[in-house]
This record gives structure tokens, sequence and C-alpha cells, in this order.
């Protein structure tokens, strides 16, 4: 008898092919006389479209509104029906016994396993395969401590009521604004709280005035000491009076205090801190931040599984310290992991809390030595930030000595502060930053000194800013400390929740809300377009609140911990949808299109938009229902031959053309000439065919335009 082990996906099959030595390749499986690997590619089954339940729902109707199946069904998707097949017939094969589960874990990793085990009616016996990392060693010990499929009931619950609210929510809702205002319109209950979050942002910062106030400092033996009596005033005139008063004045230092101190450095990283911090240092989107990550773990192996909240590590993980080390030894990190070696960490550490870890702990370097040469440049800078962080958290901290100096001039206090390193600790690691001190002034208590320079300081106080992607992710993260929250309650139920959407989910939200023209960034500044202002003043204001989502959050964690019942969420979704839909219904409100051209769609004749994309512009027709589209302009990766600069391209086919901004352009018959004689930019066939297959690929790719045309 054997065991069929379920993967997520193809290269995850054959890594836990290669760690358990299942050499028998087949078409879709591994097998041996043990096991059988399979996989998933990505989701095999999903959700059924409204047209699967009854064809009338084909078309968008506001009269058939809200769509609310009595039961909720699956489908196979048919791009990867053969899969499927192939999965289904070896769960249905007599000589397997058990089913392991081996997707990723995590709500999203069940539900595409459990969905597909139960598309096949599989009775038999469910174990789960839960690692945090796809080394050789982590699943070759991770099956030796297979769990009991039964322990991830609960999760699997969470995940699927997920999944059907969203539809049902979004379904409707979407449906119900597109109907009722003729326009392209999208609702769910995160990516509408999200554009709320921004625009509450934005209203912040437009009603903003600024303040002005001033501060006054003395200069003394070249050191620049601050007034603390008073430490600042709105009124210029006031500190003038003093400045008179004390021009010429001696003063006396009264307090010089010194003080051991010691910093330590920011946690490991979770995902949001490490997509912050990416767009921070290299201002990588929160999508590409994540798609990065997940091939460094996934195709790499160099680091632990991506999708996690927890910024700290168990006490089973001290151990393998001492190889995570060695596997960043290849780096310039050497000197630092080397020095940690000989140490033993114990169970004290800070980096440890077993409590303060759910499914998955910060993400970290795993064993696997790393080769940079073989990692693109992104995922080169985002390993190395990972790297930093751990090998950071294991060094010893700074440590400084602070000096504060009093001098008392005329009754009022004025106050100097230095900081000398004596040990740099963890800010060797990246000592460009380590911020140089000096310790050339000695003042000691009761000594006379004489200011030369009273200068007065205009300051005002400053508006928050804008949103960027970093901290976009951070507030959907803590919406409460964003927002006003009156209820405390309601406070208390975002920051336990852990705010609107989940760490898996934020990237795919924004990315979603560019796509759809809700929020725009100039400058990575981030704001609400028209469409996405209408959209909150046309939503239900229940579904544009923040505290919503984060009680819907909540109740599906307490699912996966068994307290609260999925039926029970269920039903709240079903009324809280039909409420959606009715005041939609009865709204009397008008859409606006602010972005409407004089160019007739070629398809039913209506006036189309133009929409902004990420790489350029392109139309849109007007009719939600005509999805017609042409492409007005878009960036390209094609680069100017005088100035080396991205070129945009405009129009489609052989009357393409392209333009750079320092005046050259190209037609596309140019282009393809230019890259005919380009040795470097040759392609095989099938590499050819892997483009023109391949949408992902196609984005933002010089060869799409090139050969777009060409027939193979």
């Amino acid at each position: 008898m054997k065991s069929l082990i379920l993967a997520e996906k193809p290269s995850v099959g054959r890594d836990i092919a290669e760690a358990l030595n299942i050499r028998g390749k087949k078409k879709g499986y591994f097998e041996n006389d043990k096991y059988i690997v399979t996989w998933a590619l990505g989701h095999l089954v999903t959700n059924a479209t409204p047209e699967q339940y009854d064809k009338a729902w084909r078309e968008w109707k506001l009269e058939d509104l809200p769509i609310l199946p009595k039961h909720m069904k699956s489908v196979v998707i048919p791009k990867t029906k053969h899969q499927f097949n192939t999965v289904k017939t070896l769960i249905k094969q007599s000589n397997v016994k058990e089913i392991i589960i081996a997707t990723d874990a995590g709500r999203e990793g069940e539900l595409v396993a459990r969905l597909i085990l139960d598309k096949v009616n599989n009775k038999k016996p469910i174990k789960r395969l839960w690692v945090s990392s796809v080394t050789k060693k982590a699943i070759q010990q991770g099956f030796k401590r297979l769990k009991d499929g039964r322990q991830f009931n609960s999760l699997y619950q969470a995940a699927l009521a997920r999944s059907e609210a969203d539809w049902i929510v979004g379904i409707n809702a979407t449906r119900a604004l597109t109907t009722k205002y003729d326009a392209q319109l999208s609702l769910g209950r995160v990516q509408t709280p999200t554009i709320q979050l921004v625009q509450a942002r934005q209203n912040e910062i437009n009603q903003f005035k600024p303040r002005a106030f001033y501060t006054l400092k003395a200069e003394i033996e070249g050191h620049r000491f601050d007034c603390m009596t008073p430490k600042s005033v709105d009124r210029r005139e006031t500190l003038e009076e003093l400045q008179q008063q004390l021009k010429g004045k001696k003063g006396k230092v009264i307090t010089v205090k010194s003080k051991n101190k010691k910093s330590y450095p920011l946690p490991l990283f979770s995902l949001t801190d490490l997509q912050q911090a990416a767009y921070q240092r290299y201002r990588f989107s929160a999508k590409e931040t994540l798609n990065t990550l997940q091939n460094l773990y996934e195709r790499h192996k160099v680091v632990t599984y991506p999708r996690s909240d927890s910024n700290y590590l168990t006490t089973d993980m001290i151990d393998t310290f001492q190889e995570r080390l060695k596997a960043v030894m290849t780096t310039e990190l050497k000197p630092h992991a080397k020095s940690l070696l000989s140490q033993n960490f114990g169970k004290q550490h800070k980096t440890v809390n077993d409590s303060k870890v759910s499914d998955h702990h910060a993400i970290i370097p795993t064993e696997v030595r790393v080769n940079l040469n073989q990692l693109s440049e992104r995922e080169r800078k985002l390993y190395m930030m990972v790297a930093e962080r751990f090998v950071e958290n294991l060094l010893p901290p700074e440590q400084f000595k602070q000096v504060q100096v009093t001098v008392e001039i005329d009754s009022k206090q004025f106050t100097y502060q230095d900081k000398v390193v004596q040990e740099k600790g963890y800010k060797r690691v990246r000592e460009e930053e380590v911020s140089t001190t000096k310790d050339s002034f000695r003042f000691i208590e009761g000594q006379p000194v004489q200011p030369t320079i009273f200068d007065i300081k205009e300051h005002f106080t400053s508006a928050p800013e804008y949103f960027n992607e970093g901290t976009l992710l951070k507030a959907m993260e803590n919406p409460q400390k964003y927002i006003q929250v009156k209820d405390k309650k309601h406070a208390d139920t975002l920051k336990k929740s852990g705010g609107i959407g989940t760490v898996a989910t934020r990237a795919d939200i924004i990315d979603k809300l560019f796509n759809m023209n809700a929020i725009t960034a100039n400058d990575g500044k981030i704001k609400v377009t028209n469409k996405g202002k209408q959209i909150l003043q046309l939503a239900p204001s229940q579904l544009t609140s923040p505290i919503m989502t984060a009680e819907w959050e909540d109740k599906l964690t307490r699912i996966e911990r068994g307290e609260y019942q999925a039926g029970h969420f269920m039903k709240e979704m079903r009324s809280f949808t039909k409420a959606v839909v009715s005041e939609i219904k009865s709204s009397e409100q008008k859409y606006k299109h602010d972005n409407l051209t004089s160019t007739e769609c070629p398809t039913c004749g209506k006036f189309m938009i133009k929409v902004k994309t990420k790489n350029g512009q392109m139309l849109m027709c007007s009719d939600p229902s005509c999805k017609t589209k042409k492409n007005v302009q878009k960036k390209t990766n094609a680069r100017c031959p005088n100035c080396k600069k991205r070129m945009t391209l405009f129009g489609r086919g052989k009357s393409a053309v392209y333009r750079c901004v320092c005046g050259h352009s190209e037609t596309q018959a140019q282009m393809d000439q230019r890259l005919k004689h380009k040795k470097s930019d040759r392609v095989s066939k099938r590499e050819m065919k892997k483009y023109m297959n391949n949408d992902e690929e196609l984005k933002n790719n010089p060869f799409a335009d090139a050969l777009k045309n060409l027939k193979l």
C-alpha cells in the first residue's frame, strides 16, 4: 500500500520526490514502492460562476440580485482539468491507503488541497505535512512528524468560509453597483475599506493647516544647545525679547549626566515588515516583494515560508542557528556570521517567543548555502535584507554612552546631547549607517561658559505623509492608528484581528486597486482617483468600514480555532449581502465618468473611457457588458538607442510606433529590424512560444511587441 502526497505546485512536488528518493517519473506524478507524489497547479477546483448555477445569471441584471445559491458549488477549472483527472485517478487507486496534504502550510494551502479531495469525494485518511521551508532536510524532518489531517478541519472551514463569503459579497455588490450605474465598478469586503483608508489619509492632508513655531539655540564652545525653558513658542517676538535679555550674559554648567545605553536591531521580518522595508530601500512594490520572496522560498530554497505575520522564532529552532549562519557565509556577511558560530544561543534569546508564533515563524535564511550569482538582482537584494536582519539579531546590541549637558543662562536652561559609541555591536553589519560621534568636549559641573550666538529658528508643523505601498500595508495591518475609531471596542477588534485583509492577500488587494483605477501613485504617493471616490460615495457605508472587515477577519480566525461556527458566519454574510444589494437598488445617486472620450467602441458603438494602467493607458468600452479594450500607450522595456531610456508604445500591430521622451521614435518595422540584428536578443522558437503563451511574461517585455504578429 502507498501514501499519496499532494503538493501545491510541480516544483514543490519535485522537491518532495527528491527528498524522499522517489525516482519513478510519470506524467503528472512521481512514484516508488512507498509513495506517489502529485500536485495541483495552484488551484484545480474553484467556486462556480453564477451562470454555472443558472444560465439566466450569465447576463448582469439588477433585478436578478442578490444571487444567493442555496448550496455553494465548486467546479474543476477547465484549463487544468488534465491534472485534476490525474490527481483524481491516483486518489481512487486501490493501492493508495492515505492522502498526505503537502500544500502550503496556511489557510489558502489547506483550501487548495481540501477542495480537490472534496470534489473527488475522498474517504481515505488524511495526514498533513506542515513545514516552513522546502529544503531537503526540512521535508525529511516534516515527514517524521506528520500530523493528523483532522487537526486542520477548522482551518479548512475558515478558508472555505472566507472564499465563499468573498464570492457572495463581491459578486453581488459588484454586479449591483455596475448595473445600477452602467459603469465598471467593483466592491469587496477588503478592497473597499482599503480605498477608504487611503481617502481618510488624503482628507487629513487636505484639511491640514501648518502652524508656525519657534525655537532658540545657543552656541557654546562649538556645540549647539537647545533652549528648554521655553522649549518652543508660537510667537517669534517672545524669543526675540529673550534673545536680547540673554545677549552678552555668561552661563554656568549645572549638570553633566552620562548614561550607558544599548540599542537593539529591529525585529526579524514578517512579510508586511519586509514589504515595507523593501519599498523604503529599493522601491519594490508589495506584489514584487511577495513574488520575489516566493521564488527565493520555492525555487532557490534559501528563505523560509514568506506569508508570515510573526517577528519571532520558536524554541525548537535554536539548534538550527549554526547551520543558517553557515549558509550566509557565502555572502559579505561571512565575518559577522563566523564570529557567531562558536556561540551558544539559549531559549531566552530575544528572537525566540513561542507565544508570538501562530502558523509560521519570522522570515529567516534556511540552511541552504546561497549562491548569489544564481539569483536575479531583485532576489539578491531581498535575500540580503533577510540575511542581514537575521545576523543582526544574533549579534550583541550597540553600546554607547549618552551624555547630556545642561547650562543655565540667566535662569534659562539650555541642553546638549551627544552619543559616544563604545561597541558597534549589530551595527557592524551595515557600518555605513553607523553615525560617527565625537567625544572632543569636556564640560564640568560648575564650569562658567560664554555663549557666542543666540539663534532663533522658525519651524512649521507638518502634515501627515501620503501612503506609499510600504506604509499602506502597515496601515492595513493597524488601521486603528490611521482612522478615528470612536468606540474602544472597535479599536480593540481592529488590533486583535490583525487589521483588514491578511498578510498573504494585502499585496494582491493593493495591486487590484491600482488595476481597477481606484487608486493611483505619483512619485510613490498613493491617492484615491475620482473613480475611487465615487465608489466610496456609491457603496453602502458598511462595506467601506475597516471595522466591519476586521470583525469578519476576527470571526474567520475564531473559526480556525474552533471557537465559531462557519455556518453561522455564512448566514451573516448572506444577510449582509441582501442589505447591501437593497441599499444599492434604492439609491438615487449618479455616477459620472471623468475619463469619457469621443472614441466610439468598435464593438457596440458606445463611447470609450481612458484608463490609466501601471504601464501606460488604454481605452475601454463604457458599457461594462461589452469588455472591449484598445491599447493607447504603454511603457515597454525596449530601450532608446540614444538616451537608453524605456520607450513608450503607441498603437498596435504594424502601425505601432515607439517614442522616447528625448524625441526619438521608431516604427514597429524599425524596431523589429533592430531586434533582429541584435544578437543578444535572438531567442529560440521554444522561447518565443513561451513569451507568446504567457500573459505575465508579455507584460513589460521588449519581445512582446516585436513578436506579437508572428505565428508559430
